[in-house]
């Protein structure tokens, strides 16, 4: 793929963008706007997901584990 297709890809994309969520029919600040708001809600969706979602899942790991007859750690830790 060439830069040229590539660029046209990308304009295709915020094309999509800007039809999908409405915003070709604001004026210019108020696009600037809404897309500082918008992307700065999934930043933080990303982050809260990159640092809390390994917790809960051990935590599940943990609870299920205890659920299923797994020995807990502290058992492991005598038979050692």
């Amino acid at each position: 793929m060439n830069f040229k297709n590539f660029r046209e890809y990308l304009a295709w994309l915020y094309y999509q963008y800007l039809l999908i969520t409405g915003i070709y029919v604001l004026e210019p600040w108020e696009k600037s706007i809404f897309n500082s708001i918008f992307f700065s809600a999934i930043g933080m969706v990303i982050y809260t997901s990159y640092v809390f979602v390994p917790i809960h899942v051990r935590l599940a790991l943990e609870f299920f584990s205890g659920i299923c007859g797994g020995q807990p750690e502290s058992t492991m830790a005598l038979m050692n």
